[in-house]
């Protein structure tokens, strides 16, 4: 029998039988499937250690198949405050949602830090939520290998100043415009998500100017 044991995020909760749950994990090491055995009981370990929106220690035995089987579960970070804000708890539903699909087809180790920052992003009620949103829409192109290109236009110019661009839904990138809703202001601070933490950019004023059109341009690009 092998037993690990590491952080998770639950992705997706699942009652099985008359007490037990199927849990989707998500790990720094990939997704995980395991059995919980007993967690709907009134007096079971592991039920306050498998809360949504947290970052759990876990010990996991090999089961049968792909299925471990859960055997202790502790809370390290239950990020609350989420659940005070509606809208930033519909998005964080949205988040867990959308990984929970990509590490269907794409299952990377970044998928955990990803969600994670985002989660921690949400439970600051001073960070903007559309600056958390439109960072993680980022990261979710970047790892479907779609990464935004913001040094070259769709027609293979330098992105330069001077000029003002919009996104083109259909090429999947800038295209210059005079009358465009981009300035270098934009593309600056497009660059800036792309490359930092958002613990680095919550800490960064003065972009309310430009976020709601760089928020729009990450979710286009998103596809979403």
């Amino acid at each position: 029998m092998t037993t690990i044991r590491t952080r998770a995020i639950v992705l997706r909760r699942t009652n099985y039988g008359e007490a037990d749950r199927i849990l989707q994990l998500l790990t720094p090491e990939g997704r995980q499937s395991v059995m919980a055995r007993g967690v709907r009981r009134e007096k079971s370990k592991l039920a306050g250690g498998i809360e949504l929106f947290a970052v759990s220690d876990v010990v996991v035995n090999s089961g049968k198949g792909d299925l471990g089987i859960l055997t202790s579960a502790r809370l390290i970070q239950f990020y609350r405050h989420i659940l005070e804000d509606y809208d930033r708890l519909q998005f964080g539903y949205e988040a867990v949602r959308h990984v929970a699909a990509a590490t269907e087809s794409v299952d990377e180790p970044e998928w955990f830090d990803i969600l994670q920052e985002v989660l921690a992003g949400l439970d600051v009620r001073t960070m903007s939520r559309q600056l958390v949103e439109a960072w993680f829409y980022l990261r979710l192109a970047s790892l479907f290998g779609r990464e935004l290109s913001l040094a070259n236009d769709v027609d293979g110019n330098r992105i330069n100043a001077e000029s003002r661009y919009s996104y083109d839904i259909s090429e999947q990138g800038l295209r210059q415009a005079a009358n465009g809703e981009l300035s270098a202001d934009h593309i600056k601070f497009l660059r800036l998500m792309n490359s930092k933490s958002l613990r680095i950019l919550g800490q960064i004023g003065g972009i309310n100017d430009v976020l709601p059109e760089c928020w729009t341009v990450a979710r286009q690009h998103a596809a979403l």
